[in-house]
């Protein structure tokens, strides 16, 4: 075992990376994107996501995160006419049961009682901007999602430069998504076809669901110089028991996607339901449940970057996002993948 060295400036988790990486459309279908495998004596190769049915341990537990994005992004307008953009976040039952949390953008800041304008609908401010993150509450008229479904927009991440289209609320959901509330996707699961999991099925490996809702906390930056000080935003998240009892099972334990991962670990894979503001980062001190991890490549200096780091050491995964870049990969939300292995 190999533990990940203690850097703690997020400038210690930055590479290169040419604009022209960052995938802006998803491939033409979900099981022709790359994959890289990173193995635990460092050593890489290139393979295709296809390549996993051969690449897993045959009596693995893979686990999927079966959370559905929202079309959480509802463009609006105020009386006076002024827009205003609100990317709905979570439910906020305190405020009743039509009552949600949200971020807002407007010329102005908007104050408790103002009513925005959506097609359909009056959207009403409940609360000014609070919390850290300065977000309100809004109160809708009747079933949100319905209301989402029917206006709202899908929320690419802001490195896609282009707006949502149709074909995004198909291919930015994975084919495991069953409940709704995430906010982004987890863009590991975006590979897997309903082929490959039958092809995994068939090798003897055993797919089982946690839930966790992907927040907007995901795509924030860290903006402290000790990444130390740095707090998540906390994440819904869900263990079933079946899940839990193949955890505990023996068997080799599979995370597909860093929301998985992050989940059993918050639960030190037992059965629950909670929130999570858990950040694993090289030196934090955590010890997994998880043993292999597939993933999507992170952002310079994120959050979840430094987790892959300290899952699968800091200089292994930054020579292999290295060889990654000079092999020519899709980066991030709709880019390539990885297959990890503990370090």
């Amino acid at each position: 075992m190999l533990a990940s060295r203690a850097l703690f400036s997020p400038s210690d988790y930055t590479f290169d990376l040419p604009t022209e990486l960052i995938a802006q459309v998803p491939a033409p279908t979900r099981d022709a994107s790359r994959l890289l495998h990173l193995r635990g004596d460092g050593s890489v190769s290139d393979a295709h996501v296809t390549d996993l049915v051969e690449l897993l341990p045959a009596d693995a537990v893979l686990v999927v995160n079966d959370t559905r994005v929202i079309p959480a992004r509802v463009l609006g307008q105020k009386a006076s006419g002024g827009k205003v953009e609100l990317l709905f976040l979570e439910p906020e039952p305190a405020h009743g049961p039509n009552a949600w949390r949200c971020l807002a953008r407007a010329r102005r800041p908007l104050k408790p009682g103002q009513i925005v304008e959506v097609p359909g609908a009056s959207i009403e401010l409940v609360t000014a901007r609070e919390g850290e993150e300065g977000s309100v509450v809004v109160r809708v008229p009747g079933d949100v999602y319905a209301l989402l479904d029917r206006i709202g927009h899908i929320p690419l991440p802001r490195y896609v430069q282009r707006e949502d289209t149709a074909a995004d609320r198909e291919r930015y959901q994975t084919i495991f998504a069953k409940h709704p509330g995430a906010v982004a996707a987890p863009t590991a699961g975006l590979h897997v076809t309903p082929a490959i999991a039958d092809a995994l099925r068939a090798k003897g490996i055993a797919i089982t669901p946690i839930t966790l809702h992907v927040g907007y906390g995901t795509f924030e930056p860290i903006r402290a110089d000790d990444i130390r000080q740095h707090h998540m935003h906390r994440e819904r998240y869900t263990i079933p028991d079946e899940t839990a009892r193949l955890v505990a099972s023996g068997r080799p334990i599979v995370a597909l996607g860093t929301t998985a991962l992050r989940a059993l670990e918050a639960s030190r894979g037992k059965a629950s339901s909670g929130t999570t503001d858990l950040f694993i980062y090289p030196g934090s001190g955590h010890s997994f449940v998880v043993q292999h991890l597939i993933t999507n490549f992170h952002l310079p200096e994120s959050t979840l970057l430094m987790l892959v780091c300290a899952f699968a050491g800091t200089e292994r995964v930054l020579a292999a996002y290295r060889h990654a870049v000079a092999q020519r990969y899709r980066f991030f939300s709709y880019g390539d993948a990885m297959l990890v292995h503990r370090c």
